[in-house]
Parts: structure tokens; sequence; C-alpha cells
């Protein structure tokens, strides 16, 4: 019996480790980044559009890595994100797609500052349940 539980345990420990990465930020919208260095990746999530990635972009170079909101951010990965994938951010040019995947009058190339990822992060005003 103390066998079954150990290996259930550690079962159950793996998984949670597969699951989340070592260093993983979880960003106000929820979606998981990781990454080390100047390359971080917003893991995949259903429904998760261009602009939710962004704002998991922006908050993680600002809140997790502690860096100023002008900070530029590149996409790495070429839009439109296939279901199941994530999407690819650096903090240097090198290696970045063509777009951003956003509709952004003026912007050349496939980056913003983080403090303009991180107003991707827009939240929907609770509804007052008050019937007065």
């Amino acid at each position: 019996m103390k066998t079954l539980l150990a290996a259930l345990a550690l079962g159950g420990a793996l998984t949670g480790a597969l699951t989340v990465p070592a260093h993983a930020f979880r960003a106000q919208n929820d979606l998981i980044v990781d990454g080390s260095g100047t390359e971080f990746h917003v893991q995949a999530s259903p429904g998760q559009g261009a602009s939710q990635s962004w704002c998991a972009a922006g908050d993680y170079v600002i809140r997790d890595l502690g860096m100023a909101p002008t900070t530029r951010i590149w996409r790495t990965s070429e839009p439109p994100r296939r279901q199941g994938q994530g999407v690819s951010f650096s903090l240097t040019p090198e290696g970045a797609a063509s777009k951003t995947g956003l509709l952004v009058l003026g912007a050349e190339g496939a980056s913003l500052t983080a403090a303009f990822a991180q107003q991707h992060c827009f939240r929907y005003p609770e509804q007052d349940d008050d019937d007065s």
C-alpha cells in the first residue's frame, strides 16, 4: 500500500512538472510564459488570439523580468498561430517575424513596446448583480 501511494504521489508530481516549466510565469490573462535570456514563449491556450499572446508577453517583460515599459518585444513565430501552437517572442530583432499578428496602424515590423503589449490585457467590467 505504501508503495502504491508513493507511486501515485510521484506520478502526480511528474504530471504537474510536465504541464508547467520550472520557471513559468502566469500572466494576468492566465496564459503561461516560459523562457530564458532574451527568448520566451507564450504557451498555447484554447481560443488564444494575438492580443492575448501580446498581453502575456508584455506582462512577462514588465512584471517578471522587471524591464522598462519602453522595452521592445519582437514576435519570432510567424502569424497566424496554428491550433495547439504557442507564440514565440524575443527581446532582440534577430529572427523576427514579418508582422505582429495585430492590426496596428503605422506599425513597422513585428515589434511592440512592452507597455503597448501589456495594454492588450484588458478586463471586462464586472457585471452588477444589483437590480436597483
